[in-house]
């Protein structure tokens, strides 16, 4: 990779001294006065490899599991429950893979192509998929060879838990100058993720890549490193991961070998794409689980429990003036998740409190102006790509009664700036028209977009001065019985539904780019549904919000009459 070894080599001092310290305080193995372990020895050398604390507690009883895997050990830091049950679960009850899914799957696959490419010679152990025993023999051959690059060796070390051997397999082991057992020459782990972000549980996984490679050459590497999306290389902060790495893998270990699965926690950001969704899901409503209630994180909810507050039920008795003083909470959030809970519990929407208002109501008519034509707008993006390429314009014409819906769409990159400026020229054929939309998207979007195309800036923002954000008018003014504000939990409720049952934005991109390489035109029919539906159930909500706050507004011109 381009640059690799002048980033590997930038601070290798400093990181070198910082580890130097870690081992002397946590594995003390690592001490001038201790000899590097042995080479030959699979399990991870002699006893005075370097450990972590806990590894230097008495034995413990014998472990449920054999091998703890890198796989494992990074879902664990999302989910305890899915590393859980992705040991011990029935796997006739996961769910099979999305599209959506599929497609990452395979975008990872193309992205860690791309970066083995930059490395010729590059060696393969081999060994039956699953045989990590075997697997660590191959790659401990090719280390002691020197090679220069090894993609998805093994590694493996003993745990302080009796029968758990720790296996990582990182993308990469690159050789680099230094001293280890093999010689003039030590190797450093690149772990390659699709992300463009060096996340935190990327983070640790290089660093438990680097624990265990240090326990079989002997000595720390001088970096670890992601290989992320779009060339980028990042070299994490070994000695401060390394303490991080400590409490994930002792949690880890504990956990797994607990006798019952983990409480379940539904967060839809997490789980949605989980092979275990609907198994967890299912018991989350069978039991009415906290965790379905918007704006219980899983810090508000060990907060809750404490208080004894574990049932939907019990929630919706509490008096919100008892959770505000909780950390986290305040009297905005406590009153918002009672009233959800009551919401739920009632099958009803609740009005939000507005005391210093005249009309009791967070919302104002000038929050939902009504005009003769209102434009209902939502965008597709292509985000893999950097491409918008559908402006979705539903325009209500309530003089006539009519509505219409317009798709301004870029088939490409190089009509993008054409689909742009046709947005332009229809919305500035309605210039009263307010211009509604679901979250903040269509909005940041529009000056993107702005920006790129070199559109005036007086000319955006005046635009912009017409857009009017459902979301926020909904989670502002009501709290519904849903699960999600998200668009299709409010329209549903509402009694609005999709043509197309599987429509979703990840469908969408997944549709669009079967479009693009097959060309076949029903994929991009299943888009534009789609996201005519999007445009037509803001239409739906923004009109129910309306109906609901025209009692408090009525109550509002009597106060100014």
């Amino acid at each position: 990779m381009p640059g690799l070894v002048v980033l590997l080599s930038t601070g290798i001092s400093t990181c070198s001294r910082a580890l130097s310290f870690l081992a002397f305080v946590l594995f003390p193995a690592l001490s001038a006065s201790y000899p590097l372990p042995s080479c030959s020895n699979l399990k991870g050398g002699p006893q005075n490899t370097p450990r972590f604390l806990a590894e230097t507690a008495a034995p413990s009883p014998p472990s449920r599991i054999r091998w703890l895997t890198d796989d494992v050990l990074f879902h664990y830091q999302r989910c305890g429950r899915r590393a859980f049950l992705d040991l011990y679960g029935d796997r006739a009850q996961q769910n099979p893979p999305s599209d959506y899914l599929l497609k990452l799957r395979q975008d990872s696959v193309t992205h860690r192509q791309q970066v083995f490419a930059d490395y010729y010679p590059l060696y393969r152990p081999q060994f039956a998929p699953g045989d990590w025993v075997a697997g660590a023999k191959a790659t401990l051959d090719l280390m002691a060879d020197g090679v220069e690059a090894i993609q998805q060796g093994v590694l493996m070390a003993t745990s302080a838990s009796a029968g758990v051997q720790l296996v990582s397999q990182p993308d990469l082991l690159v050789r680099q100058p230094g001293w280890s057992c093999w010689g003039d020459w030590v190797y450093v782990p690149i772990d390659i993720k699709l992300g463009k972000k060096p996340k935190l549980d990327y983070q640790v996984m290089a660093a438990y890549h680097a624990y265990v490679l240090s326990r079989m050459q002997g000595v720390w590497p001088h970096a670890a490193c992601l290989a992320l999306r779009g060339g980028q290389t990042y070299s994490i902060d070994l000695p401060r991961l390394v303490l991080k790495l400590q409490t994930v893998l002792n949690s880890c270990l504990s956990h797994l070998q607990a006798a019952t699965v983990p409480e379940l926690f539904i967060s839809h950001s997490r789980c949605d794409l989980c092979h275990w969704f609907s198994h967890c899901y299912a018991e989350a409503q069978s039991t009415r689980h906290l965790s379905l209630l918007p704006g219980v994180t899983p810090a508000r909810y060990e907060f809750l429990k404490q208080h004894h507050l574990t049932t939907v039920a019990s929630l919706a008795q509490v008096n919100p003036a008892q959770l505000a003083p909780l950390p986290g909470f305040g009297e905005q959030v406590a009153e918002k998740l009672v009233h959800q809970a009551q919401a739920l519990i009632d099958n009803r929407a609740i009005p939000r409190s507005a005391p210093h208002a005249p009309h009791g109501f967070p919302l104002w008519p000038e929050d939902l102006p009504e005009g003769e034509v209102e434009l209902y707008f939502d965008i597709e993006a292509a985000p893999d790509q950097n491409l918008i390429y559908l402006h979705g314009v539903l325009v209500v014409n309530h003089r006539t009664g009519e509505t219409q819906f317009h798709a301004l769409l870029a088939e490409n990159h190089h009509q993008e700036r054409r689909a742009w400026n046709d947005f332009l020229d229809l919305v500035h054929t309605y210039p009263y028209a307010p211009i509604y939309h679901f979250c903040p998207y269509e909005a940041q979007t529009v000056r993107k977009l702005g920006r790129l195309y070199d559109t005036p800036q007086r000319q955006v923002e005046t635009l912009l001065e017409r857009f009017f954000d459902v979301h926020k008018c909904i989670t502002d003014g009501v709290t519904l019985p849903i699960e999600s504000y998200a668009l299709k939990h409010i329209a549903r409720w509402m009694g609005f539904d999709w043509r197309d049952e599987g429509a979703n934005g990840a469908q969408s991109i997944c549709w669009y780019n079967a479009w693009a390489e097959t060309g076949d035109r029903a994929y991009l029919d299943s888009i534009l549904r789609y996201n005519e539906d999007d445009c037509r159930a803001t239409y739906h909500i923004k009109d129910w919000l309306v109906k609901f706050s025209e009692p408090y507004w009525d109550r509002l011109y009597q106060t100014i009459g």
